[in-house]
């Protein structure tokens, strides 16, 4: 089954992502920005425990991806990427549902089918093509000893990204079943990717859709049916360990905006400072 989407604005206009990352920056600057930032909740796929949140702005052909998570494999690599398609297409993130083998580990040829292709290798350095990086792990961050991962990092993307990205997913891979602290052969075998790789080190660990995205595009890996995680508790400016915050906020923001446009309103029509 598929989670159930709601209807939150995907586009926080005028918010920079930053906010969203850490409170107290002071309303004037949020308000001069017209950077339009998506925020991504990251929901565990194979009961990983993974968790976390992801924000992308974009300004012209530049995309910036902030990624905080948790529940990692502590110290080692994850790849992460954006997936899904840019040509109209719905991809969701999936649940254990899609495990179609039912052999108890979602793999990413599984998964695939519903969160689509990689679109973009979220790597640390170097290129971010698909084909060349989406298994460079060399290159991709490390979970510190906490299992904990923070990411930046600032890309330039095409048109059709820009376009379409509410219809692209960030997806964090690495899981560790057998609970020995590394990805091996033992817990689950061969990736279906790379023989030469562990499933552990393949699998997808989490997930997260653009906060009501792809309205109106064209559905992919299955109709949902509304009986999976119910997002429409999830507030739009919720944020790991800080959603009270994050939200009083967001809320204090929105009226200052609010304030200082209706004051420009009252000197534009008597002539003088509100």
């Amino acid at each position: 089954m598929m989670s159930k989407r709601t209807g939150h604005p995907a586009v926080l206009a005028a918010l920079p992502a930053a906010v969203l990352l850490t409170v107290g920056i002071s309303s004037p600057a949020l308000a001069e920005s017209d950077t339009p930032a998506f925020q991504l909740d990251l929901e565990q796929l194979n009961d990983s425990g993974s968790k976390g949140t992801a924000l992308v702005s974009l300004r012209g052909d530049e995309m910036t991806v902030w990624i905080k998570s948790e529940g990692m494999v502590p110290g080692q690599p994850s790849a992460q990427h954006l997936h899904g398609s840019t040509d109209g297409h719905d991809f969701v993130c999936p649940d254990g549902s899609a495990d179609t083998n039912k052999d108890g580990i979602l793999n990413n040829t599984e998964a695939t089918v519903h969160y689509g292709d990689i679109n973009i290798a979220l790597t640390v350095s170097g290129d971010t093509d698909a084909a060349t990086s989406g298994l460079a792990v060399d290159r991709m961050p490390v979970a510190d000893k906490e299992g904990r991962i923070s990411y930046k990092r600032t890309i330039k993307v095409g048109q059709d990204v820009v376009e379409k990205i509410k219809d692209l997913h960030v997806v964090q891979h690495g899981i560790d079943p057998n609970g020995n602290g590394k990805y091996d052969f033992e817990g689950a075998g061969k990736s279906e990717l790379d023989p030469k790789l562990p499933q552990e080190g393949t699998a997808p660990t989490n997930c997260g859709e653009v906060k009501g995205a792809a309205v109106g595009s064209v559905p992919v890996g299955g109709i949902e049916t509304g009986s999976g995680a119910d997002r429409s508790s999830v507030s739009p400016g919720m944020m790991i360990g800080t959603a009270g915050a994050a939200s009083a906020a967001l809320a204090g923001l929105l009226f200052a905006v609010r304030r200082r446009k209706a004051s420009g309103d009252v000197a534009a029509e008597t002539g003088g400072a509100a």
